[in-house]
């Protein structure tokens, strides 16, 4: 669910107790030192366990997931406001379910939650534990590793959530050339953005 948040209300969550979840220490830099970071390490497992734990620690005012991410519309150097989610290695559709379609669960394949953030392109993130270097599917226009788990956690432990992913490659054949070159400018711009909306 899209959280109808505008953009005092937002700067307000900002200016409060906000958490910073990151999946690299090299997304952040040393951009988001005097701020309250949280880095969960690559992949959905991983982001799941660290964040969950932090949630029972202190509860946030809103988790801002910022990172780098592929993607074959957007720009590399540009932030986009993700607010849908999709799990693009769930597939079970040999037993009749739809493509990303969890099987048993109360929501659609696309998890649609967080805050739209004004002055962002929206994307749709396809979350997943791979590396995508052979993106080739319109079902959703940003590629990340933590993103969908993060945002399921949010929704469920009723925190309202922020997603801004900063496109290091073109989830394509030059991808890991790309971000190892890339994420070197992505904490300053994710910063940037963040102070955009203060």
């Amino acid at each position: 669910m899209l959280n109808p948040i505008t953009p005092v209300q937002l700067k307000e969550l900002l200016n409060d107790n906000p958490l910073y979840v990151f999946a690299l220490e090299s997304e952040a830099a040393n951009e988001f030192e005097t701020e309250d970071t949280l880095f969960v390490g690559v992949g959905k497992l991983n982001a799941m366990y660290h964040l969950m734990k932090r949630i029972q620690e202190q509860k946030p005012s809103v988790i801002v997931n910022l990172g780098s991410a592929g993607s074959l519309e957007h720009n590399r150097g540009e932030v986009v406001c993700c607010t849908g989610f999709v799990q693009r290695d769930m597939d079970v559709t040999p037993l009749g379910f739809g493509k990303y379609e969890t099987p048993f669960a109360r929501h659609e394949p696309t998890l649609f939650n967080g805050i739209n953030a004004k002055g962002f392109p929206r994307g749709v993130c396809g979350t997943g534990d791979s590396f995508v270097i052979n993106h080739n599917t319109t079902d959703y226009n940003v590629i990340d590793m933590e993103a969908y788990a993060i945002s399921w956690l949010a929704l469920h432990e009723q925190i309202p959530f922020l997603c801004l992913k900063y496109i290091s490659d073109g989830a394509d054949g030059a991808a890991a050339e790309d971000w190892q070159e890339t994420i070197k400018h992505a904490a300053k711009t994710l910063k940037a953005a963040i102070s955009s909306l203060l």
